[in-house]
């Protein structure tokens, strides 16, 4: 996965859009408004995603590149870097998580317009 893989996968997802909303290198990924994905466009290639609290403690005990959240509530975030060690498909598969997760949150009017 690339930046440009990264970014054309999540602006797929309906109601996706992305800000740099705390600075010029700070590319974020909402859906109506709220983050799903965060990521350094200057920094190591890493994600930063959101999670159940288990899922969150699941995936730091058995993936060495994922961290607890770097700025972020480490309850339910986390930050994988993106350094080969985990495919793309298991990639793709947390970042639906984090969408799905952070649309469930959604007031029931918007959910219904998401699916």
């Amino acid at each position: 996965m690339n930046i440009e893989d990264l970014r054309n996968y999540c602006l797929l997802k309906k109601g996706a859009g992305e800000s740099f909303p705390f600075d010029e290198s700070t590319l974020v990924f909402k859906v109506e408004g709220k983050m799903f994905l965060l990521t350094d466009l200057v920094d190591e290639f890493s994600i930063n995603i959101k999670c159940t609290p288990e899922k969150a403690l699941e995936l730091r005990e058995h993936y060495p590149c994922v961290k607890p959240g770097y700025h972020m509530n480490k309850k339910y975030w986390v930050t994988v870097e993106i350094d080969g060690s985990v495919g793309d498909d298991t990639l793709y598969a947390w970042i639906d998580e984090s969408y799905r997760i952070v649309v469930a949150g959604l007031p029931g009017s918007i959910r219904e317009k998401l699916q």
